[in-house]
């Protein structure tokens, strides 16, 4: 019974190593892929630490569920496409629908599918686990095991207690964004409805003295003034709560969390499926150095 137990929780323990490791190693391929594609650092990934946690399950899944068939090329390769596929697409449709942005977008690229996922880097991910498998995982598995187990539970811990408190307050930024977004939109309506409702004014104040002028003619200089100096008033208070407003809106534009805006540098393809055109105003504040 002990020796089942030791069992299991060497297995665990092992799985969340393996785990760790390849979501940090995963976040360190999309920060050379970024600094290559860009000439800048981006620190890459959902989570504001050094960890993307959808490279460290896709790779314990192709690790465990492929174990049967790691000797044959062949059925690796088929296997860890259709299996790291799976994963992007179930993971980017996820996102979409808590959080409704969508975080990456292969539209643009040939035969993708639903823009989640492209066979050009599925083929990607193929090849990649290939070599993990083969070369990187025994030699990750040996390091692993030479760690004494009372160390790997404390490291793991405290690694696993950090992971959780990343993982909420990126959940928090993120909503916090999608409020900010819905707030810049609502503020914009606010004044293109004041802009409108002058225009009306102006254009109603007009037809209102035309018509004086036909009905009577004897009153309408004493008309055009009252009507002017009325006009000129409402004018006034509506312009002033359209420059409140667009002082309002300027504010929260550069007032940008760390948190947010390292999520719109980590992804600079993040769409957003409801406030697109708040989004896009957020990430020009960004690039003319507010925010920061």
């Amino acid at each position: 019974m002990s020796c089942c137990i030791f069992s299991l929780m060497t297995m665990m323990i092992n799985i969340l190593w393996y785990f760790f490791i390849y979501a940090f190693l995963g976040w360190c391929t999309e920060v050379v892929y970024a600094a290559l594609k860009t000439g800048s650092f981006a620190n890459r990934g959902f989570l504001n630490g050094p960890a993307c946690p959808i490279y460290g399950f896709g790779i314990l899944l192709v690790i465990h569920l492929l174990n049967p068939v790691k000797d044959n090329v062949l059925y690796m390769f088929l296997g860890s496409v259709i299996i790291t596929s799976a994963i992007e697409f179930v993971g980017g449709y996820a996102l979409e629908k808590m959080f409704h942005e969508r975080w990456w977008d292969y539209s643009d690229m040939p035969f993708n599918v639903g823009g989640y996922i492209c066979p050009m880097y599925s083929l990607a991910w193929g090849l990649a686990c290939l070599v993990i498998v083969d070369r990187i995982q025994p030699l990750i598995h040996s390091l692993v095991n030479l760690i004494p187990q009372t160390a790997s539970m404390v490291i793991l811990v405290v690694v696993s207690c950090l992971f959780i408190v990343d993982l909420i307050a990126t959940v928090k930024s993120v909503l916090n964004l999608n409020k900010k977004l819905e707030i810049i939109d609502e503020i914009t309506l606010k004044i293109r409805e004041a802009s409108d409702n002058i225009g009306e004014s102006l254009a109603s104040g007009t037809i209102a003295l035309v018509q004086k002028k036909e009905d009577f003619e004897e009153s309408l200089e004493a008309d055009l003034a009252e009507m002017k100096e009325a006009q000129q008033e409402v004018s006034a208070h509506r312009k002033q709560a359209i420059n409140e407003l667009m002082k309002a809106n300027r504010e929260l534009l550069e007032a940008i969390p760390f948190g947010q805006k390292r999520l719109l540098k980590a992804f600079p393809g993040l769409k957003s499926i409801k406030h697109k055109d708040a989004l896009e105003k957020l990430r020009d504040t960004i690039s003319k150095g507010f925010g920061s």
